[in-house]
């Protein structure tokens, strides 16, 4: 039975509360609206319009007027067009909203109450953070921090994207698992701390997990504890090839260097994704990923029985862990090397997986990695020490 190193990647997705956002859909206009056209809709449905608005423009909308913010209730909006002072908003039932007609790119304000309380601008895409907590950006041209709230399919529970977006044009674009521990330092351990390893001109999009990540990052059922869980691998795969992808084209236009990334579970999900789009995925990268996934309490298909199945495929691979293993045993027979009980962070899983690799014609250097930091554990700190090697392994790949 192998060491259930599964969740440690994740912050508990039970805390995640979806909020009153909707995903409705703001008209999607070729040229700048004008500020009605964007009011109109929040006046009918406040929370609705924001979140459609934010979707389809991003917040503050650039109109025909100048750039429009809105906020609920009545605050003023401060930022460097008025040296932090705070403006006075129009005042609406149930919010306020403020025109200013010239803005440098980048700007940064907040919304204060012209005394104790000042905040970011909930519904803004843009945004950064400093020694004061977040703060909202006004089309900033430098790499930034972005996002999408509500992202769904009508199948997979919705969920918020968060994106690293470089200084000019994306060259290559990672789409990335559990979204909500990449760049937050207030995520478990540290969290990844992308922002600070991504090289220029890779686009991140971290995919937020949510309650069902044990269901949606694995691709086959296994057994813990006596209780069958996970299989969903596939229509979580769908999710990020037919919606996210799609959305980031249209905002971005996804560059044509594609790749996906993940630890723990995050790391399995990132190899049964270019497996069901085969051509897609230029790379992908797994950090101590759960790759003995179905051989836990089950006997189902490991993703090391179907790679070993597979042969080489075009997909440039990068693995890793940290950990140490002293004989990656299978004493009960099951194909899988994971009967080591002082081995940890998948370290017998991933020297199998690599195995497998050597085996099928991958060259290293060339569409193979492998990395093993003695000792490591199990966790985002260790995780963010070391991602740098493959992300600048990915945006070297043409």
């Amino acid at each position: 039975m192998m060491a259930l190193w599964l969740l440690a990647c994740a912050d508990d997705p039970a805390a995640k509360v979806q909020d009153s956002r909707s995903s409705s859909t703001a008209p999607d206009l070729a040229s700048e609206p004008t500020p009605d056209e964007v009011l109109a809709t929040v006046r009918a449905n406040r929370d609705a319009g924001l979140s459609a608005w934010s979707t389809s423009h991003g917040w503050p909308v650039k109109t025909t007027d100048g750039w429009l913010f809105v906020t609920a209730g009545s605050l003023l909006l401060a930022g460097d067009h008025d040296d932090w002072a705070g403006t006075p908003m129009n005042p609406e039932s149930g919010f306020s909203w403020l025109v200013l007609p010239d803005l440098s790119a980048g700007s940064r304000y907040k919304y204060t109450d012209g005394a104790e309380r000042w905040e970011a601008d909930r519904w803004s895409r843009a945004y950064a953070t400093d020694e004061f907590g977040e703060m909202s950006l006004v089309a900033p041209v430098e790499a930034h921090l972005e996002r999408f709230f509500s992202v769904e399919d009508g199948v997979l529970a919705a969920r918020d994207l968060h994106l690293w977006v470089p200084a000019g044009t994306p060259t290559h674009v990672l789409y990335s698992h559990d979204g909500q521990n990449l760049f937050d330092r207030q995520a478990s351990w540290g969290g990844w701390r992308l922002d600070e390893s991504a090289p220029p001109g890779l686009l991140i999009v971290g995919i937020d997990n949510t309650v069902d990540r044990m269901d949606e990052y694995t691709h086959v059922r296994d057994k813990l504890h006596g209780e069958w869980i996970g299989g969903n691998g596939a229509l979580y795969a769908e999710y990020v090839e037919n919606t996210v992808r799609p959305l980031v084209h249209r905002v971005y236009s996804e560059p044509t260097v594609v790749g996906t990334l993940g630890s723990s579970l995050g790391g399995l999900i990132s190899f049964e994704i270019p497996r069901l789009y085969p051509g897609s995925y230029r790379f992908l990268g797994s950090l101590s990923g759960t790759l003995g996934w179905g051989s836990i309490g089950a006997q189902e298909e490991t993703m090391i029985a179907l790679y070993a199945a597979a042969g080489h495929q075009d997909t440039a691979i990068y693995l890793d862990s940290g950990g140490s293993g002293t004989t990656c045993a299978d004493s009960d027979g099951d194909g899988t090397n994971d009967d080591d009980f002082e081995s940890s962070d998948n370290y017998c899983t991933t020297m199998q997986m690599k195995a497998v690799l050597e085996s099928s014609g991958y060259t290293y250097d060339t569409d193979l990695w492998h990395w093993h930091e003695p000792n490591a554990e199990h966790n985002e700190a260790e995780w963010a020490a070391r991602v740098a090697r493959p992300l600048e392994l990915f945006v070297n790949l043409d």
